[in-house]
């Protein structure tokens, strides 16, 4: 571990492979590789002091104009690391190993529609939580208020034969991959970058575009290119 200790690195992985968008991470969105988008907006942050690229496209990220320098650092992805099938938390303790911070943050490059606002609002956010010891880490999740059901037909959270308003079932929250905030200390308690005691933050719908499929890609590109117009 050769980097000093930092108050906060943001944590960014790409591979260079994509099952279901061809070379998603590298391809033009609204004007420019898709991979950009995050980082331009971590780079925003002048709070965030360093964002760790752990990746397998070295190569391709310096065909695109990008190196290691400044508040960039790309690390050569593990060869044990590499593939589809591989834990992300994994991926994030081999960071961790190198790169020592007291506060992490990951993200993905296909979150391009999150915006810095958001991720200002939400380091603020988890660090009044961790002072008053309400939580060890956060992650931001999506809101649904809809009645859903299993694949056998059967309801989950609500009763069919009696059907309350949309807005007054329990909401649940789905996970959406957006943004994670953890600490040193929760990682090693669980060894993910969900700790023992998370808080939950909320996104817009907008936000919570994580570009997983082609139908994903043209929703999330079509918001991008008319915010770039307006």
């Amino acid at each position: 571990m050769s980097q000093p200790p930092y108050a906060l690195v943001a944590l960014l992985p790409m591979k260079a492979h994509s099952e279901r968008v061809k070379s998603k991470n590298f391809r033009l969105f609204a004007g420019k590789p898709l991979y950009r988008w995050i980082l331009d907006t971590l780079l925003s942050l002048p709070e965030i002091d360093l964002v760790v690229m752990n990746t397998d496209a070295r190569d391709l990220l310096r065909e695109s104009g990008l190196e290691s320098g400044g508040r960039i650092l790309l690390r050569d992805r593990a060869l044990a690391l590499c593939g589809d099938h591989v834990s992300m938390n994994l991926i994030l303790a081999d960071d961790i190993a190198e790169v020592a911070a007291d506060t992490y943050l990951m993200t993905h490059t296909t979150n391009p529609l999150l915006r810095a606002a958001t991720i200002r609002d939400a380091l603020a956010t988890f660090t009044r939580a961790r002072v008053d010891l309400r939580a060890d880490s956060l992650f931001t999740v999506k809101k649904h208020l809809t009645r859903f059901y299993r694949a056998d037909g059967s309801s989950v959270n609500h009763n069919p034969k009696n059907l309350v308003r949309t807005q007054d079932l329990e909401p649940w929250f789905e996970e959406n991959s957006n943004l994670y905030i953890f600490t040193t200390d929760s990682f090693a308690a669980t060894h993910a970058r969900i700790g023992e005691k998370p808080l939950l933050l909320e996104t817009s719908k907008i936000e919570s575009c994580d570009i997983d499929d082609s139908e994903d890609w043209d929703i999330a590109e079509s918001i991008a290119l008319r915010r770039t117009f307006l």
